[in-house]
This record gives C-alpha cells, structure tokens and sequence, in this order.
C-alpha cells in the first residue's frame, strides 16, 4: 500500500477511535489496520496513537498529522472528482443506519428506487433503534428522528415529523379521553423508548411540557406500540408516520390535540468530512424527494 492509503487509514481510526471501526468502515481486518498504522509510525519516526486494550487516543503530533493529512485526502478526493469523466455519477458503497419502524415503512420502496436510479451504488442498511455512533462504528449516514442533539454532525432536515397521542376508540369508550397532559397519569399508557425514564412531550401557551410516563407495557419499537393501541390497551404517542394508516381507517383516534407540540423534522446526518460526497447527497436529495411525494403521512 502506498503512503496515501495508510493516511486513509489512520485518519478513519481517528474518526472513530477503534480499529475495529475503521476495518469495518473500510473493508479490511482490524489486524491489517494495526499493521499499516505501526507501519506508518515507523516510516515517520513517531508515535501517533496510544493503545491500550480498550480504546485509543491521538498523541499531540498524532493531531497535527491527523489535521494535514485530513486536508491532503481531501484535496485528492476532490482533484480526481474534478477530473474524472464520471464526476457526477454516484458511485460506491454507503452503510446506512435508520430507525426500525422508518426502515420497514418506508424506505423499504425508496432504496430500491435509488439503486435502479444509481447502478453504481450498493448499500448496507441497519436498521435499529438505538442512537448509533456513526463515525465510531462505520456508518456513512444516519436517519434520525427528531430534535438532533449538539454534535459535530451535519443534518438536513428531509421531511417534517408531527407526534400524536392516540388511542382506539374501544379504549376511550371504556375511560374518559384525558383532557390535559397532566391526566395521562390516569389511563393506561404505551411508551415507546430505550431509557428507563420515557417522557411525552407537549405544548402549552407556547411553552413546551415534560409528562414522565410509565405503563403496563413499554416497547422499544413503535409499531408495536402502535399495535398494542389499535388493540384498546392504552394509550400511545407516535410519529405520525407509525400510525397514519391506523387513524384514517379509524382504529386509532388522537386525544389532547390542543396540547401537541410543535413539529420536528426527519434528518439525514452524516460526518462534516463527507458532505462533499456525491453518493451521500444524491441519497440523501433522493430521499427528501421521496418523503415530499408521501408527504401526506407525514
């Protein structure tokens, strides 16, 4: 491998901190990766990163070589997409992670869209839950859902994203509709979420509302909590995009309307050093362009 291919190399294990990160982001062995780094160190004279058995760190000259060599993969990255013939075709591998419900509703017609549309690209995608670390564990790009937390990330916004609170007609027959936030206390209620602590979030006189929740049942998939609703166990609060085919066929009505918060947004993020790449912008046009034809479920 040439000098150009271990700066690739190093400054993806900077990015996510493992080797086991970098293997999987670029197709090779975490042993591999070991040996082009150690080599690499020797070739230059220096340490660039300390190891130990459980994480990495970048030494003080490991940054300044992580910087310049940053700039240099850039510029060749951007010199070959100025010359090549094929400039403005996508083309290569992207690992996408996107939420479960997103994945199996939704892009589930659109990927194979977007392929049929760019012969050249091949996609991986994960779908899970979780909030996963991109950069740390080889991602290209994300979907996520919601309010996006501080980071060093870009987003762009691809379709709106509205919560309801709903439940099935058979359920607010059998107990009074709450009338305000604070009366969810009262009913049996479906949360959907990871952490211990799960609250639903709502609006009054502009000023946004926290309702902690519990319930008989607490998933970590939203279909299922919408299905748990559609079956007159409680009460839910989803994505519209989860329960649009239940509300208008009627097996699921909303309740505290008044009180909704303010809609968020559905977001492609991906890491700052790859907005250039053409193949993460046509996905991510593509999908924007998809979620603007289905904008009804929104």
């Amino acid at each position: 491998m040439d000098l150009l291919d271990d700066m690739r190399i190093f400054v993806t294990a900077v990015d996510a901190m493992s080797f086991t990160g970098t293997a999987a982001k670029l197709g090779l062995s975490k042993q591999f990766v070991s040996r082009r780094i150690s080599s690499l160190e020797q070739a230059l004279g220096v340490r660039l990163l300390l190891r130990t058995t459980r994480r990495l760190a970048v030494t003080d000259l490991g940054r300044v070589y992580y910087e310049r060599a940053r700039r240099i993969l850039d510029d060749v990255e951007a010199a070959n997409l100025a010359v090549s013939s094929q400039a403005e075709r996508p083309r290569g591998n992207l690992r996408v992670s996107a939420p479960m419900s997103f994945g199996t509703m939704f892009l589930g017609s659109v990927i194979p869209s977007f392929l049929t549309t760019y012969p050249d690209v091949t996609i991986e995608l994960e779908l899970n839950d979780r909030t996963v670390d991109i950069i740390g564990e080889g991602y290209d790009v994300a979907v996520r859902i919601g309010a996006l937390a501080d980071s060093s990330l870009i987003g762009r916004a691809v379709a709106p994203m509205r919560m309801v609170t709903c439940a099935s007609p058979r359920y607010l027959e059998a107990h009074d509709a709450p009338q305000t936030p604070e009366a969810l206390r009262e009913h049996a209620l479906l949360p959907y979420g990871h952490s211990q602590r799960v609250s639903w979030t709502y609006t009054r006189d502009g000023h946004p509302v926290e309702i902690p929740v519990t319930g008989r049942l607490r998933v970590n998939n939203g279909e299922l909590a919408r299905d748990a609703a559609v079956a007159g166990l409680g009460i839910t609060w989803l994505p519209v995009f989860i329960v649009a085919p239940a509300l208008l066929s009627g097996r699921l009505v909303t309740v505290l309307d008044t009180f909704a918060p303010a809609p968020s947004a559905i977001h492609v993020v991906y890491p700052q050093h790859r907005q250039a790449s053409l193949v993460i912008r046509a996905f991510s046009d593509f999908l924007s362009s998809a979620c603007s034809v289905a904008g009804t479920q929104w």
